[in-house]
């Protein structure tokens, strides 16, 4: 029923696309634009409970507009950053004792719609600037590492929460998983070919393992195998050296958020009559 909802809403908006294109005798060129984003990305998760804007890191992106109709754009966006976080930073004493801490990398492809709450349209001055609001969904990569005396390992091949073992039984998690971008921003047009935006976006993930944390507690380290012995010390880095305190919280997912600055130009011209009804 769902999925009967999402086909026939594209397909509406399709409609108006086409319809849009040929009253005002525009065509594919004259209606899309392109350019480069910069900004930052933060996480939110186990090892980040809720303090926004924390470590955050740099990235880049890319980000192709279809524009629909005054109040409607297909939005597509490439995007690559990095996202950690220390236990070390935290104030809570708990957190603090756990002692783990994580970088990963993070490429994400995603498309969606976005919503002008005013009429916008290149080249004409009377509809030259707007808010909107992104509904997206896309596939991003992400691959945890840590550092353990000097060297930086990947986490993932380690299954430092048992993964692969006879304690749980669980199977590693995927490094590709799919994501909702869903954030507001304002868009203002130079001329009659160049967009300035200011867009933020929370990522709203359905893993718990960017950080390499999802368990309730800390593994027994029995699971682990003699040739493990890695994987078992990165299970349980706890400064008390509690062997089965607090690990994470299996009840949620992670989150990442991108705000940035981007500007696009459209990549060819349009009929000067074109206006928005």
């Amino acid at each position: 029923m769902f999925r009967s909802f999402i086909i026939l809403f594209f397909l509406f908006n399709l409609k108006i696309a086409v319809h849009s294109q040929r009253s005002q005798n525009q065509n594919f060129y004259s209606l899309s634009e392109f350019g480069p984003t910069f900004g930052y990305m933060y996480y939110l998760g186990d090892l980040n409970p809720s303090k926004q804007f924390y470590n955050q890191k740099s990235g880049i992106g890319l980000m192709y507009r279809y524009n629909v109709h005054p109040r409607l754009t297909y939005r597509f966006n490439f995007l690559a950053g990095s996202v950690e976080a220390n236990d070390s930073d935290s104030k809570n004493d708990i957190l603090r004792n756990r002692n783990l801490s994580f970088h990963s990398n993070i490429q994400e492809l995603s498309g969606g719609l976005e919503f002008h709450y005013y009429k916008y349209q290149l080249g004409n001055n009377r509809y030259r600037f707007t808010t909107y609001m992104i509904i997206q969904a896309g596939l991003f990569h992400f691959n945890p590492t840590t550092t353990l005396n000097g060297d930086t390992l990947f986490l993932q091949p380690l299954g430092t929460e048992g993964q692969g073992t006879t304690y749980g039984k669980k199977r590693k998690y995927l490094r590709y998983q799919p994501s909702i971008p869903i954030g507001i921003g304002a868009k203002f047009c130079l001329g009659k070919y160049t967009n300035i935006n200011l867009d933020i976006a929370l990522r709203k993930t359905f893993t718990d393992y960017i950080d390499d944390v999802g368990s309730n507690y800390n593994v027994d380290p029995n699971a682990f195998d003699q040739d493990q012995s890695v994987a078992e010390e990165l299970s349980n880095r706890a400064l008390d050296g509690s062997r089965y305190g607090k690990r994470g919280n299996s009840s949620t997912s992670d989150w990442f958020v991108y705000y940035s600055f981007s500007i696009t130009f459209r990549l060819g011209r349009t009929n000067k009559c074109a206006f928005p009804r």
